[in-house]
């Protein structure tokens, strides 16, 4: 393919993604799929000699979009939302355009450089203190990594050393070894699977505290199991709070949390994968208060905030710190300008993309407002969603609804709940997927697609309503037969 075929088939795939993205609600929102449907429609290997455009574009209706979940589906309601918007797919198609490998200033100065400045706009957005921003000389600053996973884990990582550094000049006859064997990171119990993960990467023990009854973490839990921990000769030295938590939504209460952990020089990392986005909004900046006692925060651009995965936003208050834990650099990779800002030393892999591009595009042409508007109307229709669910007196609300995400379920047992949520993701009109509240099964919908209006929740809550009539309706009779 030259730069002229380039051109005819660039506008034929721009505009096979805006029919894909305007026609999408017409689409199952669910495929139809067993596993190990896709290796039986296409060849063991690839082929010798060259095929044309015209049949590899034939092969997408063909054989990839018979296998795609639609998550851009007004009537995907499952997980958290996951961002699209054509600002956003503009800029990733120039970003593999330019395909640079930004893992230093010199290796492409640009990508760092607006890198660093987009990471100060968007602190500043959400009204992040002072000492989280690069500024022109600050010590803070942000970093985009690729996901939530992978910021959790730069900071356990960058914790783990400093501590072991501090512990070992306060008692230098105690081995690195002797140290981390006593390391204990802590998180919710409500907490993402991955904040256990990076743990286990880390290689140290992780406890989860107890949450309180609306699934938060407070200050006396944290206290107890610590005070319990440095008795009996453990090393506290990681926290990780979460604003929104993936099963409710529910958020720790870091004004009680912050200054423990600076008393006990504990590591506080901050999660709000889902939530940050919603700190754009004043009205909901509150849910942030407390940050000023974090060493670092993250939250993702890519579920929230329109820009496409992955762009997942961190900031540290001193970037010495996770400078000092990665530090590594053999003599082809360093540069003339060493101290402008080398994010090889902030992050997990060694080469990352023009991540930058993405989020200058969306806050540009969406302009903070309308960023601010996309959150807000999520927002109504997850509470007109919750309106809808409590006037239903067989449903019972299972948390406080703060933002887009409402868990719900019908009065009864688990079995009835997993019953319903079969018949839902069976019938495929919408998709949702569950969660656990303590000992309850519990249905999650989230409020994800740009594009989902009143009518598709209205119309998913009446599917959901009419299956609960069929199901409990079946449902009694089997009971009444036993």
């Amino acid at each position: 393919m030259d730069a002229a075929e380039f051109r005819k088939r660039g506008k034929e795939m721009v505009d096979y993604v805006a029919d894909y993205l305007e026609k999408i609600e017409k689409r199952q929102v669910f495929p139809d799929v067993e596993p190990g449907y896709l290796r039986t429609l296409i060849p063991d290997c690839a082929p010798q000699d060259p095929e044309s455009f015209e049949d590899v574009f034939k092969d997408i209706e063909k054989i990839i979009m018979p296998g795609v979940t639609h998550w851009h589906s007004p009537y995907f309601f499952a997980y958290f939302p996951s961002a699209s918007s054509f600002p956003a797919l503009l800029a990733d198609m120039l970003c593999g355009g330019i395909g640079c490998v930004g893992f230093s200033w010199a290796a492409s100065p640009a990508c760092t450089e607006l890198e660093t400045v987009m990471l100060d706009w968007l602190g500043k957005m959400i009204n992040l203190p002072e000492e989280f921003l690069a500024g022109k000389d600050g010590q803070g600053g942000g970093v985009i990594q690729g996901s939530a996973s992978e910021a959790t884990l730069v900071a356990l990582l960058a914790a783990r050393t400093k501590t072991i550094r501090r512990v070992q000049s306060e008692k230098p006859e105690l081995t690195e070894a002797d140290i981390m064997g006593r390391l204990v990171a802590y998180t919710s119990d409500q907490a993402h699977s991955s904040v256990e993960r990076a743990a286990l990467i880390g290689g140290v023990k992780i406890k989860s505290v107890p949450s309180d009854d609306t699934f938060a973490v407070c200050g006396s839990a944290l206290k107890k199991v610590l005070d319990e921990d440095k008795a009996s000769g453990l090393i506290p030295f990681f926290f990780c709070a979460t604003l929104g938590t993936t099963p409710c939504c529910s958020f720790d209460k870091l004004l009680e949390l912050g200054p423990i952990c600076i008393k006990e020089n504990i590591w506080m990392h901050i999660d709000a994968a889902y939530a940050g986005s919603a700190f754009i909004c004043p009205e909901f900046r509150h849910l942030l208060n407390g940050v000023e006692f974090a060493d670092s925060f993250n939250f993702n651009p890519h579920k929230w905030l329109l820009v496409n995965f992955d762009c997942s936003a961190m900031w540290v208050k001193k970037r010495s710190d996770l400078i000092g834990a990665f530090k590594l650099e053999p003599l082809y990779l360093q540069h003339q300008h060493q101290e402008s800002g080398n994010f090889i030393h902030w992050q997990i892999p060694l080469g990352r993309r023009f991540r930058s591009l993405k989020l200058w595009f969306v806050l540009r042409m969406y302009g903070v407002t309308g960023l601010q508007e996309h959150i807000r109307k999520h927002v109504r229709l997850s509470h007109q969603f919750e309106h809808l669910v409590l006037q239903d007196e067989r449903f019972e609300i299972c948390a406080e609804v703060v933002l887009g995400l409402v868990c719900f379920r019908l009065k009864g047992s688990n079995e009835l709940n997993k019953a319903l949520l079969e018949s839902i993701n069976e019938a495929k009109k919408i998709h949702l997927v569950p969660c656990h509240l303590r000992e309850k099964f519990v249905l999650r919908f989230a409020i994800c697609s740009r594009t989902v209006e009143s009518t598709h929740v209205k119309f998913a809550w009446q599917h959901i309503s009419q299956l609960a009539t069929e199901l409990l309706k079946t449902w009694e009779q089997n009971h009444h037969q036993q």
